[in-house]
């Protein structure tokens, strides 16, 4: 089992990425949430990794952070959810995000990610019901900056922005800006993307 890898980054075609690890280059498919956070090209990155082996390939898959494998792993063990699927949904989501939608059964902010219908998102709501920690819930103040992101990114949605770069853009906002602000400030940001 590959379960890490630390190399320098040779090429970025997302999802996939190619990984030069001492003259061994490795292709990673990676979710989007991945690819935006990883460094320019030439430099070193380290990725937790996932083998999948099937009878005609050997997949892997890489995550910056331990917690998006186990998550990747998590959507693996539903019936039904395969890693392409399971990728699109950690590209779809943060993780956080997809705590909060599992919390609150959000079955609608589920089927807008492509490839998961209205029967997948129940499933994926029953199935990982209990297993996320919403990052900051536990107080009242992480729950209300969980919600103005939010309510941010709902609002960029509504302005036509698709979910990748409506989350992309509420990622780079301070944590505790309010709506409005956040808001003007994330319109901003994608519009010099």
């Amino acid at each position: 089992m590959i379960g890490r890898l630390t190399g320098i980054l040779l090429e970025k075609n997302p999802p996939q990425i190619l990984l030069d690890v001492q003259g061994v280059a490795y292709e990673l498919d990676v979710p989007m949430s991945t690819f935006y956070n990883l460094p320019v090209l030439h430099e070193k990155v380290v990725l937790h990794t996932q083998l999948i082996v099937r009878e005609d390939a050997h997949l892997l898959y890489g995550f910056l952070s331990n917690e998006e494998r186990v998550a990747f792993r998590l959507l693996l063990k539903i019936s039904g959810v395969g890693p392409k699927l399971a990728l699109s949904v950690l590209s779809g989501l943060s993780l956080n995000d997809l705590a909060l939608a599992v919390a609150n059964k959000e079955a609608g902010r589920l089927t807008k990610i492509p490839g998961v219908g209205k029967k997948t998102a129940e499933r994926l709501l029953l199935e990982l019901q209990g297993k996320f920690a919403v990052t900051g819930a536990g107080s009242a103040q992480g729950a209300a900056v969980a919600s103005s992101a939010s309510d941010i990114v709902n609002a960029l949605l509504g302005l036509g922005y698709n979910e990748k770069e409506a989350d992309w853009a509420a990622k780079q906002l301070p944590k505790d800006v309010n709506v409005s602000d956040g808001i003007r400030q994330a319109l901003k940001l994608l519009s010099k993307a």
